[in-house]
């Protein structure tokens, strides 16, 4: 009977445990400290009111930022959405939304990231900041201008498939070596962002792997930019695991990309 007491109580605490992928929702009263002479620095935010995608966080920032100091920037990882304020953001030419899911920001820090955009502020977004936990029409409509649906489940989470690179004499898109063919978790959208005004810089051919009828898209957008912002915009489906921030090429889009939304790289929108 002890031994069964135990047990039942081993199973209660695993059921009431917290799961580490879903934390608590908060919003951020109080901005960080920021050091001191940060100037013109790329802001690394990975703070998730949604999914929290803590396989690639920890790794990807590291990763974003050695780029950032590749291209002789300071950076700032934080998860402190209070950093969206006026003052702070004047510091920084792009802002990384790595992961970043939920609504993660009050409605004054929105406020505060869309000015930092309307002031010619560069932002890229990466991965779950375009997953469908995000319900603010601004950020919905400027950051990412698509509808998430989803991405393919159990043996088909991870699929290797093939990358397509429509506008390969865009600065973000220098460099690639093809043919490439990486493994993800690929997520789908209900149309097109082309069809909100984006352009479209690299899709995924769904001959290469399984999207499955409910989530095939026939043409199917992984990178694109938002040419309507002062501010340049750039958002990346790619990066759910942490390997594939090791991927030669996937490395080089992020830094072409940090450069030209910092416009670092004197290119055209």
């Amino acid at each position: 009977m002890r031994m069964m007491l135990a047990a039942i109580a081993l199973l209660t605490m695993a059921q009431s445990a917290p799961d580490p992928h879903r934390p608590t929702p908060t919003h951020d009263a109080v901005a960080p400290v920021l050091p001191e002479g940060l100037q013109q620095a790329v802001l690394i935010v990975s703070k998730t009111n949604g999914w929290r995608h803590l396989e690639h966080i920890p790794h990807s920032n590291d990763v974003l930022a050695g780029i950032a100091q590749d291209l002789g920037r300071a950076s700032y990882v934080t998860e402190n959405a209070a950093v969206f304020n006026n003052e702070q953001l004047r510091r920084f030419s792009v802002v990384v939304l790595n992961s970043a899911s939920g609504d993660f920001m009050t409605e004054d820090q929105r406020a505060a990231l869309a000015g930092f955009v309307a002031r010619g502020g560069g932002v890229v977004a990466l991965h779950a900041a375009g997953d469908g936990s995000h319900t603010d029409s601004w950020y919905a409509d400027t950051i990412i201008g698509a509808e998430y649906l989803g991405h393919p489940g159990g043996i088909d989470q991870f699929q290797p498939a093939r990358i397509i690179v429509d506008q390969p004499d865009h600065p973000a898109m220098a460099g690639i070596t093809l043919p490439w063919s990486p493994v993800d978790e690929w997520y789908s959208y209900a149309t097109s962002p082309a069809a909100r005004g984006m352009v479209v810089l690299a899709r995924i051919d769904e001959a290469s792997y399984r999207p499955g009828t409910r989530l095939a898209m026939s043409v199917h957008p992984v990178i694109w930019i938002n040419p309507a912002t002062e501010g340049r915009v750039l958002y990346s489906a790619l990066g759910h695991n942490p390997d594939a921030y090791d991927d030669p090429n996937y490395r080089r889009i992020l830094a072409n990309a940090i450069g030209w939304a910092a416009r670092a790289d004197h290119g055209g929108q």
